[in-house]
């Protein structure tokens, strides 16, 4: 009891302590009532998806709780607002929008933070600019970036004498830099970014007054060649200076030795022609950190850059260098701790004086032409290196990485791209490093027996590791998951491990990501595999022999992204548990297994799905109609399925599809007229039972790529809006009831890739226009091979260093980048050279062709297509009833491989130019009335036999039997007479042959008439009928001769 009364006041200064930490009872009610107005203010103008959504309603709410707001948590005064990018994007030209208010702001006294960057604001009410904001005594940083600001807006800002950082990139300045002179009056900033607003040399004159800089940014603005200072004590205090991404020239050195305190310079991204001297550089000598990547410098400089010895941070990346790595120069820099080389065409052997560079710890080789073995570099002198890479080198590595052995630092080793050679078991080593991030993906191997590299047995602080595409082989190495508790990214994928599946048996909190896919691994999934890895957001297991059903574990995967089950062996049903617990799934990849039943339940949650594809499964039933609740699917796939019934009018909710194949099912009716399609870019719903016109739902989409609706029961004609699909590269109507003439919008689908009309009831002519297509694989929008769709946002590998890292801080990590990353590969079926071939991604923006054959389409073939362009690879007109002859024209289609006319009524002889289409695998003129020689035995020709040419009789020379020798005319068979012994026909056998039929068939006549009476006397009457008629048609026709020779 002593006790107690001793400590009675410790309850008491809880409660005090609970209180502050919360602001006593939360935010003040008039900061309270100013967010709630301001937001008012701006819901006109507010973008959806940025706009806060403040609490309107309770009025007990805490709005330090709210979001894009930070409290003191002391004084529960609000110190921190986050507005960027509330506004819906605006053009400079409407100029309409959000006008500023300044105050709105005021009651938020201690405001320290205030990002209204990305709001497009057009201006400020008047009296109401940010002038009032010298009342915010304790405000620093002001974020304006991204909006409609011009010069008026500095003398505003020069009253706010508080303001330590100030940033006015992407403005309206338009490179005038009237009223800056201002800022003078602001005496403590230090940070000013004016980047993206076309400023010249003279911004730097006229920012002399603010003595206190610091930190100065003028990247992507309009300067070129150098820079001229008059006064030579300007901005003495500065010490970073961006100047990236201009046009300076390298005399741009010289002028900036005028800032004495200078530590860190970026020259990215500019020409800096002409070299650098050894004078200007050593004038340099505070210069800590020096970016001049992505910039065309001279070589030299690294012979030169050893004078400036302050230097701790050098990037040349992607600057063009060449040749051998100089060995005296660049090996002086003593402090030289981060340096980034890659992307360059350095080649030859590493010198040995990088051995000299014994601060380093991030060096980047990556992407250059270096040879030889690394065991002989000067790699394993640099003791002090964490991060290493060396991907893409063409470097011969030992596979056990032994040369490492003294990098007892080494954390982050990139190895991809290189070639890795066998190295005797009796170098076994035990490394002294522990990696966090290993990659070793893509690499040459010269070893039989292509196992996991045996250091890895001895990490244990693994946090990413990639082993991809290494045709690696063996076991699952599921050690690796079992010694690294903390791992977070698993990337095995394309590799042939063999085995179960096994995860640990202890729950791993930190995995993020497991990629396993294109190996061997077989058995069923792990039942308890969603309760070992419950914060999983990346799972692919494709191309595999898995085999059973998806666990029920899966559920408790509530952070789950993306799953990918494709092309197993997987059966059954989706658990319910599954479907209810992913509800943040985005990507359902579960094609071409043998799952069944219903597609979804009614009750399912899957609201932020984007990509859905359960193709060539046993999923039957009717599509579901609250599919149109899944407002973000971009990308639908369920062919080879049996579903039925159709097409949910509900889809057309879904405005952000891009991809819908309904393929190779049993959907009926027509498709939906009311399909927001203006997104849609392939559409495949064949071998269905739609019927009904071609959908009006696609008119004047002019994004749409594919339109594939073949074999189906569509009728009517062709629309005449079907030329305002402008981006069409893919037409497919082929196996329809449709008829009428083709009409010549068709010809307005200008960069199409393949038309198919094959199948219909067609008729009238070819259009003479179809020769206006270019057949261009680039085509407008870029690519047939389809699309893809990240999943996850990259990180920075500098998380993974002992100590900040100025160059792994802007690297993007791979491993993490491309977890989420999923590709679609367009697929389309035509049919050429007598076969129907699948064409798919890269191979299908090369394939161009026209097939119009089995319709009823007449008349001749038009001379035009001959003049197609000549990438068109095939063109079938068979089946039809066109009539000409073939035109010569069509020699000029020498790319064309396939070229079928027959069964037409097509006349006359084959051009023997057609011998110049060198590229032909196919050609077919049969069933014909196709006369004379066939073409000459060469070239192509040599390869096409008598199925070619049949059905044309009047054809004839090889590969036909008959000769043309022997159909030759009478008239033209050159008879030598004396050597024959007489004329080609006796000519007295003739002359008795003649007398002896006239005999018997004048004999034939008197007996017939004598035989019988009624024939005779008809006969003499017709005698005397004939005697008469000729009489009066003598004396007539004398008679009018006679009188006509009087008159």
């Amino acid at each position: 009891m002593e006790l107690l009364g001793r400590y009675w006041w410790w309850p008491v200064v809880l409660v005090l302590v609970h209180f502050g930490m919360n602001g006593c009872f939360g935010c003040w009610e008039q900061e309270r009532i100013a967010l709630l107005q301001f937001e008012a203010s701006i819901v006109n103008y507010a973008n959806e998806y940025g706009f806060p959504h403040w609490d309107l309603g309770n009025k007990e709410s805490d709005c330090c709780e709210w979001e894009k707001v930070k409290c003191n948590i002391t004084t529960g005064r609000i110190i921190q607002l986050t507005l960027k990018g509330l506004n819906s994007y605006l053009s400079r030209e409407s100029r309409r929008g959000w006008y500023f208010n300044a105050s709105l702001f005021l009651p938020f006294e201690d405001l320290q933070y205030l990002d209204l960057s990305e709001n497009y604001i057009c201006g400020w009410v008047p009296n109401e600019g940010f002038e009032r904001f010298s009342a915010l005594s304790k405000l620093e940083v002001l974020h304006l970036e991204y909006n409609y600001f011009n010069n008026s807006i500095l003398s505003t800002l020069s009253g706010i004498d508080s303001l330590k950082e100030l940033y006015l990139g992407e403005n309206d300045f338009n490179g005038s830099i009237q009223g800056f002179e201002r800022f003078s009056l602001l005496s403590k900033l230090e940070v000013l970014h004016l980047d993206g607003n076309n400023f010249n040399h003279s911004i730097l004159q006229s920012l002399s007054g603010i003595t206190t800089l610091k930190e100065l940014d003028l990247s992507f603005n309009n300067f070129n060649g150098s820079i001229h200072i008059k006064d030579s004590n300007i901005l003495n205090k500065l010490q970073l200076l961006d100047l990236s991404w201009n046009n300076f020239s390298a005399q741009v050195l010289e002028s900036l030795t005028a800032f004495p305190s200078l530590k860190t310079l970026d020259l990215s991204d500019n020409n800096l022609e002409g070299s650098f001297t050894a004078k200007e550089l050593s004038k340099l000598n505070n210069l800590e950190q020096l970016n001049l990547g992505y910039s065309s410098i001279d070589k030299s400089l690294l012979h030169k850059i050893g004078v400036m010895t302050s230097l701790n941070v050098l990037i040349v990346t992607n600057c063009e260098l060449n040749g051998t790595l100089p060995d005296q120069g660049w090996c002086e820099l003593k402090k030289l701790q981060e340096i980034d080389l890659s992307y360059n065409y350095f080649e030859g052997r590493l010198p040995s004086c990088m051995a000299n560079l014994t601060s380093l710890r991030v060096l980047d080789l990556s992407n250059n032409h270096f040879n030889g073995n690394s065991v002989q570099s000067p790699l394993s002198s640099l003791t002090s290196l964490e991060y290493l890479s060396f991907s893409n080198t063409n470097f011969s590595i030992p596979s056990t990485l032994s040369f490492l052995s003294n990098l007892s630092n080494l954390k982050i080793l990139l190895s991809d791209y290189n070639i890795l050679a066998l190295e005797p078991d009796s170098l076994t080593w035990i490394p002294t490093f522990q990696l966090k991030v290993f990659s070793l993906s893509s690499c040459s191997i010269n070893i039989h027996n292509r196992t996991t590299p045996r250091f890895l047995h001895y990490q244990y602080d693994l946090r990413e590791i990639r082993l991809s595409y290494s045709k690696l082989v063996g076991q699952f190495p599921y050690w690796l998951l079992e010694n690294n508790t903390r791992l977070e990214f698993f990337i095995v994928n394309y590799n042939s491990f063999t085995g179960p599946f096994v995860v640990p048996y202890d729950i791993r909190p930190k995995m993020m990501s497991i990629d396993i896919s294109d190996n061997c691994l077989h058995g069923p999934i792990p039942t308890n595999l969603g309760l070992i890895f419950p914060n999983l957001e990346f799972l692919k297991m494709s191309r595999n022999k898995f085999e059973g059903n998806i666990p029920s574990s899966f559920g408790n995967l509530v952070f789950l992204q993306e799953l990918d089950l494709s092309e197993n062996h997987l059966s059954g049903t989706r658990p319910m548990h599954f479907i209810m617990g992913c509800y943040n799934l985005g990507s359902l990849i579960l094609s071409n297994n043998n799952f069944s039943g219903q597609i979804l339940p009614t009750n399912s949650n899957w609201t932020n799905l984007r990509n859905l594809h359960l193709d060539n499964n046993q999923f039957s039933g009717m599509l579901p109609t609250w599919m149109g609740n899944m407002t973000h699917l971009e990308d639908i796939d369920m062919a080879k399925n049996h579903f039925e019934g159709p097409i949910p009018i509900e889809l057309c909710k879904l405005v952000d599809v891009v991809n819908i194949d309904l393929s190779n099912n049993n959907l009926f009716g027509s498709v939906p007229s009311c399909f927001n399609s203006s997104n849609i870019i392939f559409f495949h719903s064949h071998k269905n039972f739609l019927s009904g016109p071609i959908p009006s739902a696609f008119q004047n989409n002019s994004y749409l790529l594919v339109l594939d609706l073949r074999d189906n029961h569509l009728t009517g004609s062709i629309p005449n809006w079907i030329g305002s699909l402008s981006s069409l590269r893919i037409l497919l109507l082929k196996e329809n009831h449709l008829g009428g003439q083709i009409p010549i919008q068709v010809c307005l689908l200008q960069n199409l890739n393949i038309l198919d009309l094959s199948y219909n009831k067609f008729s009238g002519l070819i259009p003479h226009c179809l020769s206006n297509i270019t057949f261009n694989a680039s085509g407008p929008t870029g690519a047939l091979v389809g699309f893809s769709s990240m999943g996850t946002s990259s990180r920075s590998l500098s998380l993974y260093l002992n100590t900040k890292s100025i160059i792994t801080e802007y690297y993007f990590d791979e491993i993490s980048m491309f977890s989420g990353f999923l590709k679609v590969e367009e697929e389309v079926e035509f049919t050429t050279k007598t076969r129907t071939y699948s064409y798919k991604g890269g191979t299908l923006k090369y394939m161009f062709g026209i097939d119009l054959s089995c319709n009823n389409l007449a008349g001749k073939i038009p001379l035009e297509l001959g003049r197609m362009s000549s990438s068109i690879r095939a063109l079938n007109l068979s089946h039809n009833n066109l009539s000409g002859p073939i035109p010569v024209t069509f020699s000029n289609l020498n790319q064309i491989e396939s070229l079928d006319l027959s069964y037409n009524n097509l006349s006359g002889k084959i051009p023997p130019q057609l011998t110049e289409m060198t590229s032909l695998a196919v050609f077919i003129v049969a069933h014909n009335n196709l006369s004379g020689a066939t073409p000459d035995r060469k070239n192509q020709f040599i390869t096409f036999d008598e199925s070619s040419y049949e059905g044309n009789p009047l054809l004839c020379g090889p590969p036909l039997n008959n000769s043309c020798t022997k159909m030759r005319p009478p008239s033209t068979i050159s008879v030598d007479i004396k050597g024959q012994g007489g004329s080609f026909m006796d000519m007295s056998v003739f002359y008795i042959s003649f007398v002896v039929a006239y005999i018997i068939v004048l004999l034939g006549i008197v007996v017939v008439l004598y035989v019988n009476p009624y024939w005779r006397r008809a006969w003499f009457n017709l005698i005397e009928v004939c005697i008469d008629t000729c009489y009066c048609f003598f004396v007539v026709h004398y008679h009018k001769l006679f009188n006509f020779s009087l008159a």
